[in-house]
C-alpha cells in the first residue's frame, strides 16, 4: 500500500452503464476508494453490519440518503453512515466523485 497518494481524485473513471468504484487503499481495518457517478446514476440503498462508512464529496453534486434522511450534497461535504444504518446515492445531479471509506472488523 502506498502511504502517499497525491491527487487521488485524478484517478476517477466514469462509464455510462453505472457507477464506477476504484480502490485506493486497503488495510485489515479500513477500505478507501472512489465512487464515480455520471449524471443520473445511483447507488442502491444498503447497509454494512459491523462497518462504519463515510462519503467525502470531492467534486460534483448529488442526493444521498442515510437512514430516513436524504440531502443534497456538494464538494466539501462529508456524510457518515454508522454500522447497520442504510445509506446510498439517490441520484447524481452532475458528474460526481466521492472518496468513500469503510471500517472493517
Amino acid at each position: 500500500m502506498e502511504r502517499f497518494q497525491p491527487q487521488v481524485a485524478g484517478r476517477a473513471r466514469f462509464a455510462p452503464g453505472g457507477m464506477q468504484k476504484l480502490d485506493c487503499a486497503e488495510t485489515p481495518r479500513l477500505l478507501l476508494g472512489l465512487n464515480c457517478f455520471e449524471p443520473g446514476q445511483t447507488q442502491r440503498v444498503h447497509a454494512h453490519e459491523g462497518a462504519d462508512k463515510f462519503y467525502l464529496v470531492l467534486s460534483g453534486k448529488a442526493k444521498l440518503v442515510v437512514a430516513d434522511e436524504s440531502r443534497d450534497v456538494a464538494a466539501g461535504d462529508l456524510v457518515l453512515a454508522p454500522a447497520g444504518v442504510s445509506h446510498g446515492v439517490v441520484t447524481a445531479y452532475e458528474r460526481t466523485v466521492m472518496l468513500v471509506g469503510m471500517t472493517r472488523g
